[in-house]
């Protein structure tokens, strides 16, 4: 969506540069998002073991060599940080960004995602991070400082605020609804609570309430960007308010698929 953005607003010409970007920008992103998801699947082996679906995951049944984990982390990360210094210093800096976030979220003492709420937030906040990545593919690459003086371009540049923490809070509400849908389907407290510590503190009604906050900040921010930045494209509105309502509604269903991405797929008119 980054890079659909900013098109839109800079009105980028589709050329081979341009092209060549994107394709370089999106082997990078997907190197450093593998890297965050083979430590996400490495440290969590030891509590999906209490989920019901996630306890055959090979991570789980096997035993699997932590210096080959590492090893296969350092090659992903090291690759994607390379690839991305080769389109500008904004899109490496925010790839490195990513990695640091996915620390924060899996590795102890931080591992955030055992945190009520934060665990949500911490997540979610990649959603704006890879927006930037996909911005950063189409802006034009200028120096943060330069002639001693503060470069203004640079600062212009960035992709806006409001869209910035609209794409976090609607990755946040995507997120709460998985957390929703995962607490349902255990249906047991305490097995919950050893799955994700997180789960000792939350409720199906705490839950859905955030749920609501989280949607409700998203549609106000996307409001903001599209008044100053495209208000020709208010008229989308309603489409986002579709979208998140038949979410939610997918996502209050039995044994919901909104708990893996890969689900998704099975709710055909949705997709």
């Amino acid at each position: 969506p980054g890079l659909l953005f900013a098109i839109a607003v800079y009105r980028t010409a589709i050329d081979l540069q341009l092209i060549s970007q994107v394709l370089l920008g999106f082997v990078s992103a997907t190197l450093l998002v593998s890297a965050n998801y083979v430590i996400n699947e490495f440290l969590d082996a030891d509590f999906d073991k209490y989920h019901p679906l996630k306890k055959s995951r090979v991570a789980v049944v096997r035993v699997v060599e932590p210096s080959v984990i590492f090893l296969m982390y350092a090659i992903l990360a090291m690759g994607g940080l390379a690839i991305g210094w080769m389109i500008s210093f904004k899109f490496f800096f925010t790839g490195g960004l990513l990695l640091i976030m996915g620390m924060i979220y899996n590795v102890r003492p931080f591992r955030s995602k055992e945190r009520v709420y934060l665990d949500v937030l911490s997540e979610s906040v990649n959603n704006p991070i890879r927006f930037a990545m996909g911005w950063f593919m189409v802006t034009p690459a200028v120096g943060l400082y330069m002639d001693n003086r503060w470069d203004l371009e640079f600062f212009d540049s960035l992709p806006p605020l409001s869209i910035m923490l609209a794409y976090w809070m609607g990755g946040a509400f995507l997120m709460a609804t998985k957390r929703f849908a995962e607490y349902r389907v255990i249906g047991n407290a305490e097995m919950a609570g050893l799955y994700r510590r997180s789960f000792r503190y939350y409720t199906e009604n705490s839950l859905l309430i955030s749920m609501f906050f989280y949607a409700i900040s998203c549609a106000f921010f996307l409001g903001i960007f599209l008044i100053k930045n495209r208000i020709e494209m208010l008229i989308s509105f309603p489409f986002f308010a579709l979208l998140f309502a038949w979410y939610l509604k997918i996502g209050l269903l039995k044994n919901s698929p909104v708990q893996g991405k890969e689900k998704l797929w099975t709710r055909k008119w949705f997709m």
